[in-house]
């Protein structure tokens, strides 16, 4: 009886479970950081054609997303790979079972981001200009928690990038409410991974690593609803801005209801009930982008 067949499943198998490693370090089995960083781009791709994109536009945008989010996860990781074993909810990432090594992971980010590359061949060259800085800032991102004392404030910058790309590609050009849009998003971010450090507060006291959630000490759950309050604010400057109308009035509405249920849930700080509000945010990135879309129409 010939062995080959075995010795195939056996390869087949090890095959399976590397792009298994894989999915696990990209984070596609994990999708909310994904829609986090997508949404506000599809907020400003409808604000800036004023409806619904070219779906070549829309299409690299979205693709460029997953792919940019995957590869920055990969290098989180392997900056990060010392530090993930002692933290309760990350000791189960592939570099801290032994499970990939750091030259693979490298080689993997690298393919990602040429892949991410590709996705801006179709659009003009101030799109390609600021796809520059903002790949700086994605991959640096990692190693801001060692000495900047709010790495969730350098998150939402990289997390923005994608805003004023989104009006280059549509309009060729960024107008001054756009960075109203990039400062709101940036301040949400702020203030959802601020939500998610304290999740995690205690094990980081432990490594030594800097978060905002640290910085603002006994003031977390505080500093975490001003950013939201500014947040608010500043879309609604944007909405000012455009001449919005009542679907964005009501999205304004019912995320200042949500950050509030937000607030009466971190107050006591509880690890689990933190890491549900984080999560929860993806449903006000969904509400922004359906009341854009309904102002705007989906198709037209």
């Amino acid at each position: 009886m010939s062995d080959k067949p075995l010795a195939g499943s056996l390869k087949a198998g090890t095959w399976l479970h590397k792009a298994g490693v894989y999915a696990r370090l990209m984070r596609l089995d994990k999708p909310i950081g994904t829609l986090l960083l997508l949404w506000p781009t599809l907020w400003a791709l409808w604000l800036a054609a004023q409806g619904r994109p070219d779906n070549t536009v829309l299409l690299c945008f979205a693709l460029g997303t997953l792919l940019m989010r995957s590869a920055g996860c990969v290098i989180n990781d392997w900056a990060d790979r010392d530090f993930d074993g002692s933290v309760a909810r990350t000791a189960g990432r592939p570099f801290s079972r032994g499970e990939v090594a750091e030259k693979e992971a490298l080689r993997l980010a690298a393919v990602l981001v040429l892949l991410a590359a590709c996705c801006l061949i179709p659009l003009n060259r101030t799109v390609w200009l600021f796809a520059l800085p903002a790949l700086f800032v994605a991959f640096s991102y990692p190693f801001a928690k060692r000495f900047f004392p709010l790495p969730q404030l350098y998150l939402g910058i990289a997390f923005s990038f994608g805003i004023p790309m989104a009006f280059a590609a549509v309009q060729g050009r960024v107008p001054g409410y756009a960075w109203w849009l990039f400062a709101a998003n940036l301040c949400w971010t702020l203030a959802y991974d601020t939500i998610y450090a304290m999740a995690d507060k205690e094990d980081d006291l432990k490594i030594g690593i800097k978060t905002s959630a640290i910085t603002f000490g006994r003031l977390d759950a505080e500093m975490a609803m001003l950013c939201h309050g500014l947040f608010d604010l500043l879309m609604m400057q944007v909405g000012m801005a455009v001449g919005a109308g009542w679907p964005f009035w009501a999205a304004l509405v019912l995320t200042v209801y949500w950050q509030w249920r937000h607030y009466l849930r971190i107050q006591g700080r509880d690890r689990d009930e933190c890491f549900a509000v984080f999560l929860d945010n993806n449903k006000i990135g969904w509400l922004w982008f359906t009341a854009l879309a309904v102002q705007y129409g989906i198709g037209s």
